[in-house]
């Protein structure tokens, strides 16, 4: 094509221009580590919060009954504020069965968990939770090849270790709470492999609406036979409100944390909910764990941030089980 101030050629045809495409330079996501630790951190802070509800609620209300009001609140929440401009696309998924498996998953941790805290300490509790991101390390490498080394065997190693020390047989803690906490971390993981299997092919909020809407179905079904407890109070009746605040919150902050900063980055953050878990047992309970649980703590924590530093990539999900 000739420009406007070129000397003059011979007549001859000439083509016609062809249009010229122009595209957008491609938007570059800044990467905010600060901010993103700062709100993963407040996420971890309102899901220690709703642990510490769940506790005080299920000494007085059957564990159904309170996962239904949380589950039942998110819901309603998620709607309002998602239904107008996302309409139908919020139940759309790619894999049904298996997003319908993962928000099962997610319905018996949730009452196992809960069933975990009526009977242990807020921080031992939470501390045995904490298991799943080693099983997930452990489970990783046969179900989704991922190749784990040495070191983050080693650390798995070690975090067992410490679950043995808090768990250990002739402590004070109830064996049966023991259980249900262990079988809730298997279900985290199993949860956690899940999540990262439709990571792929499905969005975040349509997942957590998913696990919402089945969540209130399954423990709706199971209200009939668990409607005892004592009179709601304004104040009950705000905690039993709460619990789908901070659990819907707790989430959307986990999610844009993870959208400021890299997943390497934020993963060994996620152990600073045992740290929270611990002050409001303190706080709320007066609870304060043993030394040999202490120290059982303390290398679990130090394992399993240990764990998450290794892991490079940073593929496994924080130690999210809400």
């Amino acid at each position: 094509m000739v420009g406007r101030d070129a000397p003059p050629f011979p007549a001859c045809p000439v083509p016609p221009a062809r249009p010229v495409r122009v595209t957008a330079p491609a938007v570059t996501r800044v990467s905010r580590p600060l901010r993103g630790a700062a709100l993963l951190a407040g996420a971890l802070l309102l899901f220690a919060c709703l642990d510490a509800t769940v506790k005080h609620l299920t000494a007085e209300y059957p564990v159904p009954l309170v996962a239904s009001v949380r589950y039942a609140v998110q819901l309603l929440l998620m709607t309002a504020l998602l239904a107008p401009s996302r309409g139908r696309e919020l139940l759309v998924t790619q894999r049904p069965w298996l997003v319908a498996a993962r928000s099962l998953t997610l319905v018996l941790l949730t009452l196992l968990m809960n069933s975990a805290l009526q009977r242990l300490p807020l921080a031992e509790a939470t501390a045995l939770s904490f298991a799943a991101p080693l099983l997930v390390v452990l489970l990783a490498q046969p179900l989704l090849r991922e190749r784990v080394g040495w070191l983050r065997g080693a650390g798995v190693l070690a975090g067992f270790a410490g679950v043995l020390l808090i768990a250990r047989p002739g402590g004070n803690l109830d064996p049966l709470g023991v259980t249900l906490a262990l079988l809730a971390a298997g279900s985290n993981a199993a949860y956690q492999l899940l999540s990262r299997l439709l990571s792929g092919t499905e969005r975040p909020v349509n997942l957590l609406y998913s696990s919402a809407l089945i969540g209130t179905l399954c423990f709706g079904l199971m209200l009939p036979w668990f409607l005892d407890g004592p009179p709601l109070t304004p104040l009950r009746a705000a905690l039993f409100l709460s619990l789908g605040v901070t659990g819907g919150g707790g989430h959307l902050l986990f999610t844009l944390a993870f959208r400021e900063a890299p997943a390497s980055f934020l993963a060994p953050i996620s152990y600073l909910q045992l740290v929270w878990a611990a002050l409001l047992g303190l706080l709320i309970f007066g609870h304060v764990p043993d030394p040999l649980a202490l120290t059982g703590m303390g290398i679990l924590l130090a394992a399993g941030v240990s764990v998450a530093a290794f892991g490079g990539r940073g593929k496994e999900e924080a130690g999210s089980r809400k």
